[in-house]
């Protein structure tokens, strides 16, 4: 598949006769390091976070995104997979997006909302949109709770522990699913046909796993992130814009 690559044509004005550019045309930003990440809108950080392979991964960073542009890893469907490139609001393991209010008090929130564009290809992979919260106001290592919202699911893959039912949020049917992966515990949200953008309150999320017992209003919100978790293929993956918010009371 093609590397999509941007082109940024600076404009150009006339002083005095003279033909001037208003300014230096800005690339795309490649990234290939295992954990390499940068900033976006001067708000959000992207990562690559190739996390379980040694083999070569490279992401794309756009000024509203990110797009998968080389993967040379595959992994078994009944295991872990290779990677979560994503971006985020907030904090992950010590990095934390520019001027972030996270973490913050469940009980603090007042709002937190989230507008999501994928894009999808072929491959073997989940769309996953990751909110995690811990008891603390923890900004390194693994929070203790992790909300999975799969807007796609491609391949023979399912999300930790087992179906515990059913149910609606934001308007949306979704099939829930809860286990532990050893380091932390989880709660996905399956939806039952690939979404491709969505914007949702991530509140909806947190007062539904809250009702389940799993959290209380004392935790911390401490990252809202979004993009793949891919075992094979994937090349063409993106994320074509990401926004997120979080108010306090």
């Amino acid at each position: 598949m093609r590397n999509p690559v941007r082109v940024l044509l600076a404009s150009l004005a006339v002083v005095g006769g003279i033909v001037l550019p208003a300014g230096p045309a800005q690339a795309d930003v490649q990234i290939c390091d295992q954990y390499g990440s940068t900033t976006i809108q001067g708000r959000y950080v992207v990562q690559n976070n190739r996390w379980g392979s040694s083999a070569t991964q490279c992401i794309n960073v756009t000024s509203t995104g990110f797009s998968i542009t080389q993967q040379q890893g595959s992994a078994p469907t009944n295991g872990a997979p290779l990677s979560y490139p994503s971006v985020f609001l907030g904090c992950h393991y010590s990095n934390c997006s520019p001027g972030t209010n996270l973490p913050i008090q469940v009980s603090r929130i007042a709002s937190a909302t989230s507008s999501i564009n994928y894009r999808y290809t072929g491959g073997t992979y989940n769309a996953s949109y990751d909110i995690w919260l811990d008891p603390t106001p923890k900004t390194n290592g693994v929070n203790q709770m992790e909300i999975m919202i799969w807007f796609n699911r491609q391949g023979p893959i399912q999300p930790i522990g087992s179906v515990v039912g059913s149910t609606s949020i934001g308007g949306r049917s979704w099939e829930v699913w809860r286990g532990s992966n050893g380091s932390n515990n989880v709660i996905s949200y399956v939806a039952p046909s690939p979404i491709t953008s969505w914007s949702f309150s991530v509140l909806d999320f947190i007062r539904d796993i809250r009702a389940r017992g799993a959290i209380n209003d004392s935790w911390y919100l401490t990252s809202i992130q979004a993009g793949f978790e891919p075992w094979n293929g994937g090349v063409g993956l993106a994320v074509d814009s990401f926004s997120a918010a979080v108010t306090a009371r």
